[in-house]
Parts: structure tokens; sequence; C-alpha cells
């Protein structure tokens, strides 16, 4: 008997990736693909890149760079580029490195198989008009306790700094009643909390559901015990959808909902299309509904243009609202897009405007971390710690939490009293 061809897939950037790589993955295992931690024994490397921070193209060259040798000594393997770079640069990706047979971008993966089969090499960056989900294999199989859900792909907000809308294209909403029965197959398969995903996923609008629809019915489910949602708009923040945080429980109370800026001007320059006051108005309708919320953001400094005044708008705002965590980075022009073509500010300045507010997330974070000292949190297994007896998973806010457990399984559900914190963890006794 033949043994299988073996995959490596190394995954770049957001939960979109990841459940990307996941169903590339799937679709290559109907071919006789099994997935491989090690890239020396792959038959086939796949890159899923993403487009969305500096320098993401120079770290895709940098790794295929180092897979030269193992290219030469073994010509017969595969290597393809798939994700955001991938069709923003199809064309450049290939006349600059001979070793790639094929690039496809993130609405043509359902294809994957076709181009691995295929003479010579092979480019698809286009957007079908087909919906790929028809395309590629049921999921199969037990997993672990938690997935990812793609939802809603694609965004039609055009941030001046954003090359989402370019390489993901407008935005789409898969029908509820496939996400419902995937949802089901998932929960069959050992899954007990599903994060729902969309580049704009609070736009959710599929067979005329809203994202708190959706959510509302994918919480009759039974065995599914947990949802979350990202990432989310403040502009698609409706009431609908602040009241099921209030109502449907096995909705947890985490939620990253990115500012940006908390300068209106600066906010205006960047064309998201509200203020600072509608973004922390709407911070305090989410804490009545849903008190114990933990509210995550991003945050961007340097935006070509951005004052200190502009800066110190923002801090007021951090201050003001008390986030769990944050991602802070500084601004790195997106080539195509409209702040591209302005002056950015100093990198200087910029630098030490993100060490400054990235010191203030850091205190809130840990502060946020010390409150859960001594609470009593529900966390969901999902793989063995470190020490012996140990099991780690997360609580509802998405901490990460240790607890000595002999007996615990993965995808247990139990209740723990925090102990402990640090800055990324969370330590705890189970009751």
């Amino acid at each position: 008997m033949e043994a299988p061809k073996k995959l490596f897939i190394k995954t770049y950037g957001c939960q979109m990736n990841v459940y990307d790589s996941e169903r590339m993955a799937e679709a290559m295992g109907a071919e006789g693909y099994v997935q491989t931690e090690t890239v020396e024994e792959a038959d086939m490397v796949l890159l899923n890149t993403c487009h969305i921070r500096e320098k993401a193209s120079e770290k895709l060259y940098s790794d295929l760079g180092r897979l030269r040798n193992l290219k030469a000594a073994k010509p017969e393997m595969k290597v393809g580029v798939a994700g955001c770079v991938a069709q923003a640069e199809g064309a450049e990706i290939l006349r600059r490195m001979p070793l790639v047979d094929l690039v496809v971008g993130p609405q043509s993966y359902h294809r994957l198989p076709a181009m691995v089969k295929a003479e010579g090499r092979q480019v698809d960056t286009e957007f079908p008009t087909e919906d790929k989900f028809d395309h590629l294999p049921q999921r199969k199989g037990y997993r672990g306790p938690t997935a990812f859900l793609t939802v809603q792909e694609g965004c039609d907000k055009f941030c001046a700094f954003c090359v989402v809308p370019y390489t993901r294209g407008a935005e789409v909403s898969r029908p509820a009643s496939r996400l419902l029965k995937e949802a089901r197959d998932l929960v069959a398969r050992g899954v007990r909390e599903i994060t729902l995903l969309g580049q704009n996923v609070n736009a959710y609008h599929g067979e005329d559901r809203t994202l708190a629809g959706l959510i509302r019915e994918m919480a009759q489910i039974e065995g599914l015990d947990r949802l979350r949602y990202t990432t989310s708009h403040p502009n698609d923040m409706g009431d609908d959808l602040i009241a099921a945080h209030a109502e449907v429980p096995q909705l947890m109370p985490y939620l990253h909902l990115p500012v940006q800026s908390g300068s209106d001007r600066i906010l205006k320059a960047m064309n998201r299309k509200h203020t600072a006051a509608h973004y922390l108005d709407l911070i305090g309708k989410i804490r009545q509904a849903r008190p114990d919320v933990l509210l995550t953001s991003d945050f961007i400094v340097g935006f070509p243009g951005e004052t200190d005044q502009d800066f110190q708008e923002t801090m007021r705002l951090v201050r003001a609202v008390g986030y769990g965590a944050a991602y802070c980075f500084k601004y790195s022009a997106r080539p195509g897009t409209p702040a591209a073509e302005k002056t950015p500010v100093p990198s200087d300045v910029a630098d030490a405007r993100l060490q400054e507010l990235q010191g203030l997330i850091l205190a809130q974070q840990q502060a946020a971390q010390q409150a859960m000292v001594g609470q009593v949190v529900e966390v969901l297994y999902e793989k063995p710690g470190r020490l012996p007896g140990q099991m780690v998973g997360k609580s509802q806010h998405l901490m990460a939490v240790h607890v000595q457990d002999a007996t615990g399984k993965t995808g247990d559900l139990v209740r723990a009293r925090v102990t402990s914190a640090v800055t990324n963890s969370l330590s705890a006794v189970l009751l």
C-alpha cells in the first residue's frame, strides 16, 4: 500500500487564516494527504499568508528562501503560497521565487486539489462566482473542544489603512442554515465552544438573520456550551447584538471591539465613520447589558497626521474604557491603500507613542488579571499543562487558566477558584 503524502502548513496572521488552513488541510486530506509538523518530510509545503502588518511580503520571501535547499533536494515537493499576500502579489511571487509551484487566493482555495494535480505552475487569485464552501469536503473525525467557524468574509468599510477589502473582497455572509448544520457537525465531533469569524463579523446578514439571530439559534444546539465572535466594527454593533450579550448564557462575556484611535480627527482620516463619543456610548451600553464583560481592542499609533494631542486623546479613551488587553501597532503603509500616499509620522515619534500606549494597556491587562484572584471561573480544558496533573484551558473571559486536576480530560468544563495571576494566565484550584 502506498504511503500517504504529507502536507506541511504554516499559518500567518488572524483566526480566519487558522480556519482557512484547516479547510485547506481537509481539502487535501480528501486527496490522500496527511498533515505533518516537520517541513523536511513534507511532499507539499503551503504558506498561508497575511497582508495586514508591515513586512508581510518580506517575511514570506524570507521563509521561501529557507525552502530553497529543501526544494533542490526534493524537486518533486510542491510549494504553495495561499492567503492575502498571494491575492495581492500572485504574479510577483511566481516571478521572484521559481521554487513556488502554485499561488492561491483566500477565495479560491477550494480549487487547491485541482491545482496540485495540474501540469506547470498554477496561479488562482480570482474572486470566483461559486461559493468555495460548497466545494470543500465535509469536516470529519473527532477534534478538540474549541473550533473556529467562518460566517462572514470580506469588508465594505474601506478604512484608509487596510488592505482587507482588496484581498478578501466585498462583504459576503454565509447562509445561516449551512452554518447551523456545520455547527451541529462540529458539536457531534466533540466541540463545546465555537468562535464565529468574520473580517467584519457583526455585519453578518445571512438568510435575513443578523449575527444576534444566528447566535440565538446556535445557542439552541445541545452540547454547544460556549459562543464567541470576532472581529467586530463599532458601526455594526446593533442593539439586538448588545441584548444577546445580556440574554444568551452561551455567549461569553468577552468582546473584541477595535477602535484604532481616540481622536475624532484621526478616526475621520482613517475613514472609520464613527467618533470616540459614539464608541464610548457603545461601551456603556454593552457594560450595562453584561457588567462582567471583558473588552479588548486594536490601536494604531503614528497614523499620518497624528499629533501629540491626537495621541493623548487615544490615551484618554483607553483610560476611560479600561481594557483587558489590546493589540497596539505602529502604523505601516499598506501598498494600494489611501493612507499609503500620505506622509507618515516620524518613526522615533511613533515608537515612543507605541511604547507609552503599550505600557498603559499592560497595566490595565495586569489589573484585569489580578481582579480575577479569588473569583470562581468556568474553565474549558484544551490540553494537559506542563506540570504533572495539570490541565490548561480558557475561562469565560478568554483568559488562560492552569488548574491542578489529575483526573481532568481535554473537553471537560469545570469550575475553579483563581488563586494567583500573572500577565498572561491564571492559576486556579478545582472546586
